[in-house]
């Protein structure tokens, strides 16, 4: 071969060579096509009026990015950022919702919330519910609220009213089998941690109870949506941490965030 033509040939080469190796790197480097699941982006979980770090930690074991949503000064100008940029909401619990919130007088034990974090939460869930198909989940007063801005009411104090006690201990509570909630845990019977005094009533519109206690007070609602995760427990499952059984539930509040 003659020199004119060798150079020719390792000219074409050259260029083969680094059209493959751009190729390797274009075409073998990681995309969201190949990446595996679990180095796709978190979902941002919003969680309003912080009232304990067991939130947090719960959130972000289960695969999220919590995202702190202050009461501040009622907050609600930020309600419709919110909406826009978050993946998921999370109503964590607390003190009572105002019962003329719901067309009653206070019952004696009532202590209701303060005037910061009731506007803000009651903006920010009214919004989240009437305005986008995002997932929800409530606990305990978080579960209440869900309730309560759908048009439901409450019992307002479980002990007096209905001769039952709910705090500070555990039960178990009977799960409806065609429910989200049934298929979530696979399961239709529950062993619960109780920490509150009150419950929903009156089932809000477009929810339908799907868990109960013994008694027969209401441990969770879920909406009567198919195709929405939008859950309230009356329990606190971040409470319960190496609990397998609400690993599960929070879990598919996060991959349904991230859907």
């Amino acid at each position: 071969m003659n020199a004119p033509r060798r150079s020719l040939v390792f000219a074409f080469l050259g260029l083969a060579l680094a059209a493959g190796g751009i190729g390797f790197f274009l075409g073998r480097g990681p995309t969201s096509a190949t990446l595996p699941a679990e180095a796709k982006r978190a979902p941002l979980i919003g969680i309003a009026s912080l009232t304990g770090e067991a939130y947090v930690r719960a959130v972000r074991e289960a695969g999220g990015i919590p995202v702190v949503l202050p009461n501040t000064g009622g907050n609600a100008e930020k309600v419709s950022e919110y909406l826009a940029r978050l993946d998921g909401l999370l109503m964590p619990g607390g003190a009572d919702i105002p019962p003329s919130e719901y067309g009653e007088e206070p019952h004696e034990t009532v202590e209701p919330l303060d005037g910061d974090r009731y506007r803000f939460e009651k903006a920010l869930v009214t919004a989240w519910i009437e305005e986008t198909d995002k997932p929800l989940l409530g606990i305990c007063l978080g579960s209440q609220w869900i309730n309560v801005a759908t048009g439901g009411s409450l019992v307002q104090d479980i002990p007096s009213e209905l001769d039952s006690n709910h705090r500070d201990t555990t039960h178990p509570v009977a799960i409806e089998p065609d429910s989200r909630l049934a298929r979530i845990f696979g399961a239709t019977e529950l062993e619960v941690n109780s920490f509150h005094h009150q419950a929903a009533d009156r089932i809000g519109e477009g929810l339908r109870a799907v868990a109960k206690a013994p008694d027969g007070v209401v441990e969770a609602t879920e909406t009567t949506d198919p195709a929405r995760f939008l859950i309230g427990v009356q329990w606190h499952p971040e409470k319960m941490a190496g609990d397998e059984a609400q690993a599960k539930l929070l879990r598919a509040f996060v991959e349904a965030a991230a859907e």
